[in-house]
């Protein structure tokens, strides 16, 4: 067989995917942080039965991709989430371990989403080091070009999507499970441009574009569909200080006329070969006045959180302090959560953000002592956020 690394393309590989210990790979692949749930445990009951039955259905192309559970979520802000039973969870990890890595090495050192060894963290960092880079050199203050793509999950066009991967997969058994996944019979993804999921009727979505957003394949496809315009950006338009993460991508230069033509450059690519549109918050602005970007605001000396998400901490903290002085969650919840809270500031600029929730915390433990008395005081080693 020829080396990974050597791999043009994807061919004989659906026998290894259905693979009886390849589909228990998957399975545990799968239920990481997961194994206590309802529909894991159920699964995990019959476990040899049920990956038998989902092999065969893979070997004999009866396989079919179960109902969708539909549901919003409103942070960071308002998406509809697909949730898949567990049984088709399996078999997109049992994909995903096939086509990951071969796809992966064909990708830029500078796309950070859903990638080993990257996230969120490494695209900060990496961002911040370019605009320490492009702030020591001489002349005019650099620029950025900020491009966020419109509804990027919605407006995924289907047989674009195909098509890519026709390029480099020529295994048929796999495009047919693949086609399964993407052009589900039973539920539409897709949204009319200029349209928010909560506008769209149910009657007006649509069925040829759109990737349900929370499967595993949806965030491999969605990077395999936007390497697209990265090999174009990079190797097109040969862009140095070029940066994406999921639909956003930054750009530094230091002219800003050339920044309008790469906005315009990329505008047209994404149009024509891809079919998405920008949106409104594509900008031109100097580096110095800081970069919105994974999250964070970024400087060339420092990041801090951005405002909507610092509020949001704001508020979820002292909604769980509250809920904690008065007994309604335990606390290993609140401790859980403010644990999460501490790893994204530790990443940030936060000292005043992390007094302010301090502040909060003792104000509630405070009010709790004044309610029950200092017996109820918790240990004040455990107070720390």
């Amino acid at each position: 067989m020829t080396p990974e690394k050597e791999r043009k393309t994807l061919d004989n590989v659906f026998d290894s995917i259905c693979d009886f210990e390849e589909l228990y790979e998957a399975f545990r692949d799968a239920r990481k942080q997961k194994r206590f749930r309802g529909d894991v445990m159920e699964y995990t009951e019959q476990l040899e039965t049920n990956l038998i039955v989902t092999q065969n259905e893979l070997i004999w192309g009866t396989y079919k991709v179960g109902p969708y559970r539909p549901f919003y979520v409103t942070i960071p802000k308002l998406r509809l989430v697909m949730a898949l039973q567990f049984r088709d969870r399996v078999v997109q990890h049992a994909i995903y371990r096939c086509m990951n890595p071969f796809y992966d090495r064909m990708f830029i050192e500078d796309s950070y989403a859903c990638r080993i060894g990257k996230g969120s963290h490494a695209a900060a960092d990496r961002l911040q080091y370019w605009m320490r880079q492009v702030s020591r050199k001489p002349g005019a203050p650099w620029y950025y070009l900020k491009l966020d793509i419109s509804k990027y999950f919605y407006r995924v066009n289907h047989r674009i999507l195909m098509d890519i991967l026709k390029e480099r997969i020529k295994d048929e058994r796999l495009l047919q499970l693949l086609d399964c996944i993407v052009n589900s019979e039973d539920t539409a993804f897709g949204l009319p441009s200029g349209m928010a999921p909560e506008e769209c009727p149910d009657d007006m979505w649509l069925t040829d574009v759109g990737m349900p957003i929370g499967n595993l394949t949806s965030q491999m496809f969605a990077n395999i569909y936007l390497n697209e315009v990265d090999q174009y950006a990079k190797h097109g338009l040969r862009i140095h200080y070029y940066i994406r993460y999921m639909d956003d991508i930054i750009i530094l230069h230091q002219d800003k006329a050339q920044l309008a033509a790469y906005k315009d450059e990329l505008a047209t690519f994404l149009k024509d070969r891809l079919q998405l549109d920008l949106n409104k918050k594509t900008a031109i602005r100097p580096v110095p006045l800081g970069v919105d970007f994974v999250g964070y605001r970024i400087y060339a000396t420092h990041r801090k959180l951005k405002k909507s998400t610092a509020y949001r901490i704001m508020h979820r903290i002292k909604t769980l302090s509250a809920q904690l002085a008065a007994g309604e969650i335990t606390r290993e919840e609140f401790d859980r959560v403010a644990a999460s809270y501490k790893g994204v500031m530790s990443h940030c600029n936060s000292y005043g953000l992390r007094q302010k929730l301090n502040k909060t915390y003792k104000e509630a433990m405070g009010r709790l002592q004044a309610a029950h008395g200092a017996a109820a005081q918790p240990d004040p080693e455990r107070r720390r956020q």
